[in-house]
């Protein structure tokens, strides 16, 4: 039988393994490269941290779930390592995760949401400050999967306003990988 506490340590740790990801891959990236523009039109590397940071913080917020102060994105790396951890501390009590609201595809809860939709959003966009500071980055296979299985359970919704820009064509004999970030509407 699966317990509140056995879906509360799975929550944390899936959380705590994509928030490590991203972030490992911001402690790469040198100072003088956090201006470079991102696959995300408009943005720097720097905006795209800033972007991840703010709509975790506003979901979580809409919650009533205290983060404490933003953090500085002087040092977008520092940043996320002090917003991850003000995360991590909240999922740390269950009723935080298990809270329950109705989402844009029917209930949910808030750990759900962080898990699914937020996880989605920061594998996504590690690939996109990798890019943009010239790393290159490939999804495990276990990510791969996740990418497919959200972007195809988003919907029409995953081209709203604020998420991914239309698909684009990925080349003749793409690999896994070129074709999900075509989904995504990034070109690898």
């Amino acid at each position: 039988m699966t317990t509140s506490s056995d879906i509360t340590q799975t929550l944390t740790t899936e959380c705590a393994r994509l928030a490590t990801g991203f972030g490992d891959v911001l402690d790469e990236i040198p100072s003088d490269l956090w201006a470079a523009p991102s696959p995300c039109e408009g943005w720097t590397a720097r905006d795209v941290v800033g972007h991840v940071i703010e709509t975790q913080r506003d979901f979580i917020a809409r919650h009533e779930i205290d983060l404490g102060e933003a953090p500085d994105l002087d040092d977008p790396a520092a940043a996320w390592r002090a917003h991850r951890t003000a995360v991590a501390d909240r999922l740390a009590d269950p009723a935080v995760g298990a809270m329950p609201f109705d989402g844009h595809f029917g209930p949910t809860t808030v750990g759900e949401t962080l898990l699914r939709f937020y996880g989605f959003d920061m594998v996504a966009h590690r690939w996109d400050v990798a890019s943009a500071t010239g790393r290159e980055l490939r999804f495990t296979d276990a990510e791969l999967e996740m990418m497919e299985t959200a972007a195809a359970g988003f919907g029409p919704a995953l081209y709203g306003d604020g998420v991914c820009r239309s698909g684009v064509e990925a080349p003749a004999g793409a690999d896994r990988q070129a074709r999900v970030l075509a989904i995504l509407g990034r070109s690898a």
